[in-house]
């Protein structure tokens, strides 16, 4: 299916966002963009080997994965076809890889996911919009679905969207006729593909759909788009403030009040209301993860 048309143009008022970052991101806010080696003047085509081809190859294969995981992919890329080579660091390699791709439209994008701050990277189309992209996994029906869906998302103050809404949007949907109980099924159909995440029987955007979808959110929603005051990127989940209004992400919130006994708005500087939630530390969270895996290590030994 091709690319969906432009909606008419919005009432002005509600407003919404995603983060995005170029791969060659440095370790900052969500969506801050960072120069790259693809947008220097001075760059130079880079040299795909093997270890990089295989790299791409898995990463397209993933959809969408964490830093650790990258970091994990990129070693066992190495040990299988170049092990006496010194690893390169991986802001490099990918940009490496991203000097390549450039020339077809394609980019491997490192963002941050809105709820916690984790680190992802996702390789990114940049030539046609992530709902047309899909079409070669979905009819065309499961696409509007999706479209009824992310709408309802964006329109929502907190980024979510109740499945009960989205299914009572079945009937209007374009292409073969789909009962209740089949759009559920779809559902987590995008589940399972990570364009969508479900709490609770709510709905949001994944970070491999923010990822991919920014251009498009920012094209067809243009009255809908709410701004994070931090790192001034599209933003769908977030805190905001009751007296001024402005919104910022979860991981915004976290670092910029990090080290604040008692937060204030940064534009007004009335009390921020909200809890504060803890700034994401991959080091604390791989030790976890370490801890996890052997209590289960543990745990199957016993029994």
């Amino acid at each position: 299916m091709g690319t969906p048309h432009s909606r008419s143009p919005r009432p002005k008022g509600r407003r919404v966002l995603l983060g995005t970052v170029s791969a060659s991101a440095a370790r900052g806010s969500p969506g801050r963009p960072v120069r790259s080696h693809m947008q220097s003047s001075t760059k130079r085509m880079g040299v795909m080997t093997d270890v990089h081809r295989r790299f791409l190859q898995l990463l397209m294969t993933h959809g969408v994965l964490e830093e650790w995981d990258v970091k994990r992919l990129q070693r066992h890329c190495y040990k299988v076809h170049d092990r006496h080579a010194t690893v390169d660091k991986l802001e490099d390699f990918i940009n490496n890889i991203n000097s390549v791709l450039e020339s077809l439209y394609i980019e491997i994008k490192r963002g941050v996911t809105e709820d916690d701050g984790r680190p992802i990277y996702a390789l990114v189309n940049l030539a046609t919009t992530s709902v047309s992209k899909m079409a070669t996994d979905f009819a065309e029906n499961e696409l509007d679905l999706f479209r009824k869906a992310l709408e309802l998302i964006i329109d929502s103050e907190t980024g979510f969207a109740s499945s009960t809404n989205i299914l009572n949007l079945v009937d209007q949907l374009k292409g073969k006729k789909m009962r209740k109980k089949e759009a559920e099924q779809v559902l987590q159909k995008f589940v399972q593909n990570k364009w969508l995440i479900e709490k609770e029987g709510e709905f949001t955007l994944h970070g491999r759909a923010i990822l991919e979808m920014e251009q498009y959110i920012r094209e067809t929603y243009p009255d809908a788009v709410k701004i994070c005051n931090i790192c001034h990127s599209l933003l769908i989940q977030g805190q905001s403030c009751e007296t001024c209004g402005i919104r910022m992400h979860l991981p915004c919130v976290a670092k910029y009040f990090q080290s604040n006994a008692e937060p204030h708005c940064p534009h007004c500087n009335d009390y921020w209301p909200h809890e504060i939630p803890e700034v994401f530390d991959p080091e604390k969270e791989r030790e976890s993860g370490i801890s996890k895996s052997n209590r289960k290590s543990l745990r199957s030994r016993q029994h």
